[in-house]
């Protein structure tokens, strides 16, 4: 009960932190003209996007808990579960994807 509960808080709350990584790794990258510093500050920026994929991983592993322990609990809605778990795991990867295609546009064009 406890687990479930820091999972909840952590997904609510720390989901929600993690998903406006891209906001600040593009606050970086207008810090990030001209200089060396700049380059390296376009870099910190990217690498902060990156971690925009972690809630991703996370979102992904807890709807395949879901998805199992649902289709363990009833085996003859396994069709149903399954297309709403692929479904969710692609919403949960745009995030991933979104996070990705900003830190190649800040390390290559920006």
């Amino acid at each position: 009960m406890f687990a479930q509960t820091l999972t909840t808080i952590y997904t609510n709350f720390g989901g929600n932190l993690i998903s406006v990584m891209p906001l600040y790794s593009t606050l970086m990258m207008f810090l990030a003209e001209g200089d060396d510093i700049g380059t390296g500050l376009k870099m910190l920026g990217a690498g902060l996007t990156g971690t925009g994929m972690i809630g991703a991983s996370i979102g992904q592993g807890i709807v395949g808990y879901g998805a199992c322990v649902a289709i363990g609990r009833n085996p003859e809605t396994a069709p149903k579960i399954t297309s709403t778990l692929i479904v969710t795991a692609g919403f949960c990867e745009s995030g991933a994807i979104y996070a990705l295609v900003i830190a190649i546009l800040l390390i290559f064009v920006a």
